[in-house]
């Protein structure tokens, strides 16, 4: 007996689903891949301060915290321009490419045309600025890519399925590129003549990147994507007044900011080269571990990351965050008593140990991924159901707003860490890997690395306690949309016809 087809999402839930194809989906998130070739080449920003401009490394640490904040600020007011344009030809490539190329221009000025020229700190601040007006354009319109490309909840997760593939590898293998092919060639150092290469190498491969995103997107970058159901003439452009309305009505959006913020704060404070010193470097004793691992841990979070995308295809974003929260917290408390049980210094002496550590480490950060998935079909949920909730669809605004409470709590992380840092006596020195291990350093390693997640998963648990967007109340949102967009067709029919 030949096998029953499963029946598509369209079918059980009786709504017309917007769907893309993989391949469109997988080339469209690239725009994510050149994105992080960018970060990848910011990251050498401070060798380019100091070795092209001349500008003293604790200034080059405050113009970078400064520059981090403006980003935030000005995302809201791009934005709003980009929700109140719309071009036959695509909105999303529009501003891709226009993004694309205004941080090019900046990063050309920068390690290219402006460094070691005898220019200072102004024209380093002048472009850098540029070049994040120019970051925050494409990035906003990536980020709209998914909840325009489509609607089907069994689809959704995996576009965070792409991002997160092409946020694991391409940072890795442009590293790769610039620290073992490109700086040889200098002589091992961080001049101005590598950093020029690097950057022109960088900037060839983020083009072909964007390019391949524009031709992934080209079939949902159209005008009837972008509609709005209820607003005609003036109240159809979008306004300062609906991004407030968003942030004082939308409530799935405040719980989950709440949620997000939460585990941001624990991701940057992990993210601090401080942290996996103490860690691999001092408890451990082998500071090249954390390195190793990162590499290793690309293909587990891979698998995990496709695991989270079926898991919440089938649950939804809702319950999917909820059950991988608790998972979390619970692998993240078994690590805490594991690393207080053990001797930490014994570990790497004893095969069991070993398989016990890094399997535990393996899979929190699977856990973790499979969290940030359901996160990103979520937010795409949350501009469906703002656009039901007001008439008005406006994605940028919701990414903008996002990135503006995200950047404002990622600022924290830093001082969080330094602080937790300063508490146990290196007020003038950082930790190193050669620092003998004491109970000072133990405990703060496992509240930073350990504790603070687990705090950032129970926010997230408490904070989805109320949220209403759950997978049969989302599918309920899909078909009040569809009705009214189908109302207003026949309405536009109907007025043609008489005219």
């Amino acid at each position: 007996m030949a096998k029953a087809r499963a029946l598509t999402a369209s079918e059980v839930d009786g709504v017309a689903y917007r769907r893309a194809k993989t391949w469109q989906i997988a080339l469209s998130q690239m725009n994510n891949g050149s994105a992080m070739i960018f970060y990848s080449l910011v990251g050498l920003m401070s060798y380019l301060q100091n070795a092209g401009y001349g500008i003293a490394v604790a200034v080059a640490g405050l113009i970078l915290t400064g520059t981090r904040m403006l980003d935030g600020v000005i995302d809201p007011f791009l934005a709003l321009i980009i929700d109140r344009f719309s071009f036959s030809f695509g909105k999303l490539r529009f501003f891709m490419l226009v993004g694309w190329a205004i941080r090019a221009v900046a990063v050309l000025m920068l390690f290219v045309w402006g460094s070691g020229t005898g220019n200072g700190p102004v024209f380093f601040i002048a472009f850098y600025v540029l070049y994040i007006i120019g970051s925050s354009t494409n990035d906003i319109a990536g980020n709209m890519m998914g909840p325009v490309m489509t609607n089907d909840p069994r689809q959704r997760p995996t576009v965070q399925v792409w991002a997160t593939i092409y946020s694991y590898l391409v940072p890795t293998v442009f590293s790769i590129l610039s620290t073992v092919v490109i700086l040889p060639k200098h002589g091992n150092q961080f001049t101005v003549a590598m950093l020029r290469e690097t950057a022109l190498w960088f900037l060839g491969f983020s083009l072909v990147f964007q390019l391949l995103a524009c031709v992934g997107v080209s079939g949902a970058d159209k005008p009837s994507n972008f509609q709005h159901l209820s607003a005609q003439g003036d109240d159809a452009d979008v306004s300062f007044r609906d991004m407030f309305a968003f942030l004082r009505r939308n409530n799935p959006f405040q719980r989950y900011v709440i949620a997000s913020a939460a585990e941001k704060i624990a991701q940057v404070v992990n993210s601090q080269a401080v942290i996996s010193t103490m860690l691999f470097g001092i408890l451990i004793g082998n500071i090249q571990l954390g390195t190793i691992m990162s590499v290793g841990a690309m293909l587990p979070a891979i698998i995990f990351a496709i695991i989270g995308a079926r898991y919440t295809g089938r649950h939804g974003s809702h319950r999917s965050t909820v059950m991988w929260s608790w998972v979390c917290i619970a692998l993240l408390a078994l690590m805490i008593v594991f690393c207080l049980v053990v001797d930490m210094r014994s570990i790497l002496g004893s095969l069991p140990l070993v398989i016990g550590f890094f399997a535990l480490m393996l899979v929190i950060n699977g856990a973790k991924m499979c969290v940030t998935v359901a996160n990103g079909a979520m937010r795409a949920d949350i501009v469906d159901y703002e656009l039901d909730r007001s008439g008005k669809y406006i994605p940028a605004v919701v990414t903008a707003t996002y990135n503006f409470i995200d950047q404002l709590v990622s600022s924290f992380g830093a001082t969080i860490a330094l602080g937790s840092v300063a508490l146990i006596g290196f007020t003038t020195v950082m930790p190193q890997p050669t620092d003998a291990p004491t109970p000072g350093i133990l405990y703060v390693t496992l509240v930073l690395m350990f504790g603070l997640p687990l705090l950032g998963f129970l926010a997230t648990v408490v904070a989805m306690n109320g949220y209403k967007l759950t997978k049969d109340e989302m599918v309920a949102v899909q078909r009040r949309i569809a009705d009214r967009k189908a109302v207003l067709v026949n309405a536009e029919a109907a007025t043609f016809a008489v005219s």
